[in-house]
Order: C-alpha cells, then structure tokens, then sequence
C-alpha cells in the first residue's frame, strides 16, 4: 500500500538548475574568477551532483588546483547568492507538482524530499514558493549535507526512509534525472521520472513509469489511491 510521495528539488519541485547556474556565475565574477558556465557547460557539470563537487569538477576539467581555492567558501558565496535570487521570487513550482501534492495528502499520504541540495536552499525554496516553512510543507525532509554520498548513491532515499519510517514497497519517488533514478532504485523505490529543462537528453530507459509532466502522475495516482480504498 502506498504510504508516502518522495520528491527530489532541483528540477523536480521547480526548475531550478537555471537560478544555480545564475548564482555560480555572479560568484565567480565577484571573487574574480574568469570562469562562466554556459548552459552547454553546466549541462555537462550536473552529471557531477553537489556544488562544491561541481565547481571541483570544473577546476580539474582547466587544469586548476582545487586546493588553491577555497572551494567551501566560494559555495557559500553562491549558496547566498541562489537564495537571493530565489527570495525575489524567481522560481515556481513545475507543472503538475501542485496537483501531485494536493491529491497525495487528500489520499493520507505523507510527503517527503530526498534531494542532493543542501537543507538551507529547501527551507529557502519552500518559504518562496509555498510561503511556508519546509517543514510545514513536508513531514520529512533528507538533504545533500546530511548524508555521506550524494546520487546516485541512495543514501539521501535511505535516510528519507528511515525517518518516515516505512518500506521503500509503500513510496514513490518523483525525480527528473538520470542520478536521481539510480539514486532512488539503488534504494529499491519505485521511480516517476519527467524530465527537466537540463536533463532530457539523459538515459531513462531504466525509469519505472516516465511522465512528460508531472500533471500526467496525478491522474494514475488518483486512480491508485482510489483503488487503495475502494
């Protein structure tokens, strides 16, 4: 029986990929960074998950040092910087998620969110958006920086898990790339994959059930919880 709807953020929730992107550049052009990230670039940069890990990425790909820059602080430059441009109220939600999330807590669901983001940029998200707190948003939330090992590695689906303490058998996961897919099947949850604005041209031959806009979701789960009490 399902018992609760799992979300990924960046991409999945809003189209974010594109404020970071944003952020990114205005770090690196006010710390004197000669570096910009075309949409091209970073396409390829979100195959490496995290920041930090991104920007690390990035340096080893033109031949500079990681460690003659303060990668750390660099980030929470950016860090700063996304949440501005998201406090502006540059985001929102993607099409279908509403309805997604409506249907679910009508049914009794539970919402939770595995994503590779850090909790801060969650909290920011959601008081843009929902006007909300996170945690007044979703019963559960499992962030980038609380785990050891980023997608596609499970660890942040496990951690979600476990604090909703149920089965990966009673949850979906509702995801836009091909690292969150392997991310969510690595921990044995049943994945709904649209794509994203960065990621349709990834592999998602392996996706569970794959959805051109998450409004498509909602009817199949509408029918699935109305099946779960008929």
């Amino acid at each position: 029986m399902l018992r609760a709807v799992i979300f990924d953020v960046d991409g999945t929730l809003a189209e974010t990929e594109e404020l970071h992107r944003r952020a990114f550049n205005e770090c690196f052009a006010a710390n004197g960074l000669a570096w910009h990230w075309t949409k091209d670039d970073y396409h390829r940069l979100l195959k490496t998950t995290g920041g930090k890990e991104r920007m690390t990425r990035y340096m080893l790909d033109i031949g500079v040092d990681p460690a003659s820059v303060d990668v750390a602080a660099l980030h929470r430059d950016k860090t700063a910087r996304y949440v501005a441009l998201m406090a502006a109220g540059e985001i929102a939600l993607r099409r279908g998620i509403a309805e997604v999330m409506e249907i679910a807590r009508n049914g009794g669901l539970r919402l939770a969110v595995a994503t590779t983001t850090s909790r801060p940029n969650v909290d920011v998200l959601c008081q843009a958006i929902f006007k909300r707190p996170a945690d007044a948003v979703f019963d559960v939330i499992a962030a980038g920086d609380q785990v050891a090992a980023k997608k596609p590695a499970p660890d942040v689906y496990e951690l979600a898990l476990a604090r909703l303490d149920l089965p990966a058998s009673a949850t979906i996961a509702l995801e836009d790339s091909r690292n969150g897919l392997l991310s969510a099947q690595a921990a044995g949850i049943f994945c709904v994959l649209s794509p994203g604005d960065y990621t349709r041209e990834e592999d998602f031959s392996a996706a569970d059930m794959r959805v051109d806009c998450f409004g498509d979701l909602a009817v199949w789960l509408q029918a699935k919880l109305q099946g779960q009490t008929g």
